[in-house]
């Protein structure tokens, strides 16, 4: 029997609706009755119950904030709310509360309360059904060929928007490993679903249409949707709404290897930055990132330490300042791909700017990347000339240009933020920091670092420590 409780401020309500119908008929029986919200709660603590007939306007507590407090304290409560008012608003916020019905009092009557009553305990049944298939898991196969995946784009997530979706409001909502689904009927109009997809959901979520799924196990699917769905998203190139994912296909390259060419992890090669001037080597890196797929975390940390690296040197402040902003929209490699493109556009202005040449530009940058690589050794200018294959003098002039300070200055420069590294890293004293940071003398060191970061040493490490 399903266990139901009514709450209603109006008592000859409560108990003219009681009476209205045979409730053992439908395989209910009524356990209990409140008068407001916080008479329900306290006997759904004493009483266990199934169903919950909601009022929406009480003295106190309202009847949706009564269903937000059941859907906390007993989530396996359903609601049903039993009110007089019939506006949309109503509805849609009962419905993304997960409400299971909305029955409009003035509407009841003699003739359509078992029609209605029949209904919702229908619904009931099949949803139990469908809840005991899906908890028993590893032995459950995909009857549908086709569903809707959702993935979240944004903390905190919030899983009762979807049930604002008309495809969840009449198709189970399997939830996965931070992801959720929902079967597709075959007659369902995607133009209706992109619409919706698009109106209800905005840009919290990101939704992919899977095919490919019928017979496939449920527990599979979850295993093989956690692992390559996000990425295979990220990846994405088409321009259809939603996106279309087949499943095959995504097992299989789950299953597959990445990086099976042997070369050079792409990232890692395109610290050289040849990609942002030649146009054969950006098309060389975008065609490599699509082969290697770094994953979405990559290519945002590799990103970001472009913009770190190159700010000061290559890029102008407002440059800087548009492109951080611009990074945080970047949900895939088609928006990331813009994003870098547009830094290799700001790289090449830089180089025509200083008036370089391609080659002039790429030993410059090899040789800053070399400097930050042995900012802790002992190098200098003759060294760095030399790795780079120019003449001492003629570095001088170019860096000093490339750079708009000495090369000394720079370097200076590198070694107080490796300093600044190893403060808050490490527990080494500050004479091995100064020694490690590539600076002999530990006072000059100390002097220098409190000219240029505002504090001593160990005073920068103990007010970082505190943060």
């Amino acid at each position: 029997m399903i266990k139901a409780v009514v709450v209603d401020d109006e008592r000859l309500v409560r108990k003219g609706f009681i009476s209205l119908i045979d409730w053992p008929s439908f395989g209910v029986v009524i356990v209990g009755e409140a008068g407001d919200g916080n008479a329900a709660l306290a006997l759904l603590r004493e009483q266990e119950a199934d169903l919950l007939f909601v009022d929406i306007t009480m003295p106190g507590m309202s009847g949706f904030d009564l269903i937000r407090q059941v859907r906390q304290r007993f989530p396996a409560i359903r609601c049903v709310v039993l009110t007089c008012h019939h506006e949309f608003d109503y509805v849609q916020e009962a419905l993304r509360l997960g409400a299971v019905d909305y029955i409009v009092k003035t509407l009841l009557e003699v003739e359509n309360a078992d029609e209605t009553i029949f209904r919702l305990v229908e619904r009931i049944k099949w949803e139990d059904s469908t809840r005991e298939s899906l908890s028993r898991g590893a032995g459950m196969a995909m009857t549908a060929d086709r569903a809707v995946l959702y993935l979240p784009l944004k903390a905190p997530i919030n899983e009762e928007e979807l049930y604002q979706l008309s495809l969840v409001k009449n198709q189970p909502l399997i939830a996965l490993r931070e992801q959720w689904m929902s079967p597709l009927p075959q007659r369902f109009s995607e133009q209706e679903l992109q619409r919706e997809l698009s109106s209800v959901l905005e840009g919290r979520w990101q939704t992919a249409l899977v095919s490919g799924l019928r017979g496939q196990s449920l527990q599979e699917v979850e295993e093989v949707l956690a692992k390559a769905a996000r990425m295979a998203l990220f990846y994405y190139s088409g321009e259809e709404e939603p996106a279309r994912l087949n499943y095959p296909e995504l097992k299989l390259s789950w299953a597959s290897e990445r990086n099976a060419s042997g070369k050079e992890p792409v990232l890692q090669a395109a610290q050289n930055l040849r990609w942002t001037i030649e146009r054969a080597d950006w098309e060389e890196f975008t065609a490599d990132v699509l082969c290697q797929q770094p994953s979405p975390e990559a290519i945002a940390a590799f990103g970001h330490a472009m913009l770190q690296s190159w700010s000061p040197l290559l890029l102008t402040a407002d440059e800087a300042v548009e492109l951080a902003a611009a990074a945080g929209g970047n949900v895939n490699w088609c928006r990331w791909k813009q994003w870098l493109r547009q830094f290799a556009a700001h790289i090449q202005r830089r180089m025509v700017e200083l008036g370089l040449s391609k080659e002039l530009m790429f030993c410059l940058i090899r040789a800053v990347r070399y400097m930050k690589q042995h900012a802790g050794d002992k190098i200098n200018q003759g060294d760095v000339a030399a790795y780079i294959n120019m003449s001492r003098g003629y570095f001088s002039q170019c860096f000093a240009r490339f750079a708009g300070e000495s090369f000394g200055e720079v370097l200076r420069g590198m070694r107080l933020e490796l300093a600044k590294s190893l403060l808050l890293e490490t527990n080494y004293p500050v004479h091995e920091i100064a020694c490690r940071s590539g600076f002999e003398d530990d006072r000059y060191f100390s002097r220098l670092f409190r000219e240029r970061v505002g504090r001593l040493p160990s005073d920068y490490r103990a007010e970082r420590m505190k943060l």
